[in-house]
């Protein structure tokens, strides 16, 4: 394996079955040719370095907006809220955008369902059919455009995370289908993505072989008794491999494996939520997912971070939680459920409440860019190669709008996007103006995408 020919699809294979995705380094040279487009000068700035990766991160019940907006008048020259505090040190790689719109989630004669339509909405941009039962009909969601268009690019096409469990039937919302409610991926408009939750499971697809000899019942067994780690399955490859790496990739390959062994070490000593655990009425989760939904979250995004980082995939859509979740917040001391107080109608205290909420999901955020901005990747970070978008369908929680969204978007895109700005647009910009930029960027472009009438200009 010498350093000038390696190529980006080397895994480290070991016994029983294990094997190891690599980090982008820099012996596998420039990623695959992106599809060209319009701007042509965009497609080729993004295919000279690393591959463009894409996330999409949704938040239920709104955002407390006074909170939320950046103060200032100025592109450039604003200032962050209570709420986005925690990831002041992201200013400068992140674009805030006020005026983006989510027709669908609108109720257009259908009555009550906001968060149903919210979440449904969300990266379609489609108004889903209002049904609880076998009929649903959505659209194609954004990141599955881009998966049918560079899925075959990667191991994995796409990767669906989240807290709570999808859905697969009843009714959630003032008569939809708990299906919206449960998911924002959809594969077709009668085909919505189920997530997943465990981290642990997340792990296993991403270094599961899957052209090599799986692992028999017995030898699992004896894996997860021993605590083996895939670490020590791989690590002759790994040893060989390293010796024919430069200076800097050999200081990649260890930092890379280093957080895997962390990650497992975490994976093996988190504790379990209880099958009796009723913090969450809505939604309880199953046994062997971390019982505390902080280091739920931290996990999931480091699984994330390690996809992005191996390119196992290119896209990843997560949601904090599902649809009106009622969640309490007994960490922050918030018996309350998220949902209920929400819905303030004007009280000042359930107001503060759900602006410590909001401050607290960013704070998690804060881990996830900290980690993808750890990794180096090509002359800068892996974030510097992503464009990861936060957010809710839902702007104030309580009057259920759907304009004006608290939406932001970090990572730099491969070099094609200008950051460190809030970008005030028309109010009632199409949402998925924003996603139309960003298929672009990752190799996927469409003349036209849902409701779409233009583009957000991102360089």
């Amino acid at each position: 394996m010498s350093h000038k020919n390696i190529s980006r699809r080397t895994m480290l294979r070991g016994a029983c079955g294990a094997a190891m995705a690599l980090p982008w380094l820099e012996a596998m040279g420039t990623a695959a040719p992106m599809i060209t487009s319009a701007n042509s000068t965009i497609a080729r700035k993004a295919a000279a370095g690393p591959p463009v990766r894409m996330a999409f991160l949704y938040v239920p019940n709104g955002m407390h907006m006074q909170d939320w907006t950046p103060s200032g008048n100025s592109e450039t020259k604003f200032e962050l809220q209570k709420i986005m505090q925690p990831i002041a040190d992201f200013r400068d790689q992140m674009n805030v955008f006020t005026g983006l719109t989510l027709d669908g989630a609108f109720a257009h004669g259908d009555g009550g369902g906001d968060h149903a339509r919210s979440v449904a909405s969300f990266l379609t941009g489609s108004h889903p059919k209002k049904t609880n039962g076998n009929d649903i009909r959505n659209g194609q969601s954004v990141d599955q455009v881009a998966a049918e268009r560079i899925g075959h690019l990667t191991r994995l096409k796409s990767l669906e995370l989240g807290t709570q469990d999808s859905a697969q039937a009843g009714q959630c919302d003032s008569g939809y289908s708990c299906l919206y409610t449960s998911n924002i991926s959809w594969r077709t408009e009668r085909s919505p993505l189920a997530k997943e939750i465990n981290p642990a499971s997340v792990f296993d697809r991403l270094f599961g072989d899957d052209d090599g000899p799986q692992l028999d019942p017995r030898s699992m067994a004896r894996r997860e008794r021993d605590r083996k780690s895939v670490l020590d399955f791989v690590q002759q490859e790994a040893k060989i491999l390293s010796n024919n790496l430069g200076v800097e990739d050999k200081r990649k390959l260890e930092e890379y494996m280093y957080a895997v062994r962390d990650i497992e070490r975490r994976l093996a000593s988190t504790e379990k939520l209880d099958e009796n655990e009723r913090d969450v009425p809505d939604a309880p989760r199953p046994v062997g997912v971390p019982a505390e939904y902080g280091e739920h979250v931290k996990l999931l995004f480091d699984m994330m971070t390690l996809a992005f980082q191996t390119d196992s995939t290119r896209i990843i859509s997560f949601m904090y939680s599902n649809a009106g979740s009622n969640r309490p917040y007994k960490n922050l001391s918030i018996k309350d459920g998220h949902h209920n107080i929400s819905h303030h109608g004007g009280s000042r205290e359930k107001q503060a409440k759900i602006s410590t909420i909001n401050h607290y999901h960013v704070t998690l955020l804060r881990h996830l860019l900290t980690r993808m901005s750890n990794v180096r990747e090509g002359g800068g970070s892996l974030l510097d190669n992503c464009m990861v978008v936060y957010g809710s369908g839902i702007a104030d929680g309580n009057s259920h709008t759907h304009k004006d969204l608290p939406i932001c978007m970090f990572g730099g895109g491969g070099g094609t996007v200008k950051t460190g700005r809030h970008l005030r647009l028309k109010s009632g910009t199409p949402l998925t103006n924003l996603y139309r930029s960003m298929l672009e960027r990752v190799g996927a472009p469409v003349d036209k995408f849902s409701d779409s009438n233009g583009i957000v200009n991102l360089s």
